[in-house]
């Protein structure tokens, strides 16, 4: 007679479970978010440009602390240091010393270290704030077009043609010539920082409504978006808690990228003479002045020039790190 396939376990007996292997046991779920900084950890480079951007954040933010701590102000002129044969810094390499570790201005003879402090505030503030005006309008509108389709999605497809087609430049500098000194409480350099935040956010809310709306097309036709209609769910709640939570990846990989590039709009309005006013520090306005000195002062471009393009860099690899950290598409 053949043995049981199962021998039955006498009642009232404990049966007693394997222990889980090593393997088994190791086997935990991770998060998207886990999974995304977990590959963003692996670029180096990326974290290298987070870290220099982080680093510009704070001296950002502490630009009056680090200028009290060298002892100098952005605004303070020092005219015995200018040559007044020349009107350029005493000494070499554009009056580099213990007192000015990065030289003075021609003619003023301001501390450019205190100046480039100060001006990473303004390129900074206008870079993110610009970004986060155009990340509000372009979610907004790249979702409605991209969900409701029609009429709807047409309209505002036209008008994200007719601003990309607009000369940006040439709209700021005509506006900022007629607007008033005093607006909304706000005066001279306050003034202008808004526009230059309002405008270049405006102007930049098409890239990412496209960016926005194609996604949006695609996750509308989705099983999950499907099963909640089904249900009985409202138009408000599949674009709240279905469609937006989906958008996140793309719209923070699109702002990291966008910020450097808004960085150097406000640079080239302050090189133009259109940004912040005098004697505000700016790293655009220091390049404009810096033109006439060149060929005597090489060192007064080269400083702002430096600044730029770090910080652009900066952003660019960290941007570049956290798009293919959030790509689930990747295989870094």
């Amino acid at each position: 007679m053949t043995a049981p396939l199962h021998e039955e376990t006498p009642a009232g007996t404990a049966v007693v479970e394997p222990a889980p292997t090593k393997t088994e046991a190791a086997i935990e779920g991770r998060s998207l978010g886990r999974i995304a900084w977990e590959r963003l950890k692996r670029d180096k480079v990326a974290l290298i440009g987070g870290a220099v951007v982080l680093l510009l954040i704070l001296v950002a933010i502490f630009a009056p602390l680090l200028t009290a701590l060298t002892g100098q102000s952005p605004n303070e002129r020092h005219e015995d240091l200018i040559d007044p044969l020349f009107s350029t810094p005493k000494g070499a390499l554009g009056g580099m010393s213990g007192e000015h570790l990065l030289g003075v201005e021609p003619v003023s003879g301001r501390d450019i270290l205190a100046r480039i402090l100060y001006g990473a505030r303004v390129s900074i503030l206008v870079g993110f704030l610009s970004a986060v005006v155009a990340v509000i309008f372009g979610t907004i509108l790249g979702t409605l077009a991209g969900y409701f389709g029609g009429w709807l999605d047409a309209l505002i497809s036209r008008v994200m043609d007719m601003l990309l087609a607009f000369p940006q430049l040439l709209f700021i500098i005509s506006l900022i010539s007629v607007m008033p000194n005093d607006l909304l409480g706000l005066t001279g350099t306050g003034v202008r920082l808004l526009l230059m935040i309002l405008v270049i956010g405006f102007f930049g809310w098409p890239y990412i409504g496209r960016i926005v709306r194609g996604q949006v097309l695609s996750l509308r036709e989705r099983e999950y978006i499907e099963a909640a209609r089904s249900l009985g769910a409202g138009r408000g709640y599949i674009i709240g808690k279905e469609l937006l939570p989906n958008l996140v990846a793309p719209i923070t990989v699109y702002m990291t990228l966008m910020i450097p590039t808004n960085i150097l709009t406000e640079a080239a309005l302050s090189f133009l003479g259109v940004g912040v006013k005098p004697p505000t520090a700016s790293w655009g306005s220091m390049l404009s002045d810096a033109v006439t000195y060149y060929e005597s002062d090489p060192m007064y471009m080269i400083i702002p020039g430096v600044a730029i393009f770090i910080t652009v860099l900066a952003f660019n690899l960290f941007g570049d790190g956290v798009r293919d950290a959030l790509d689930p598409k990747g295989t870094r």
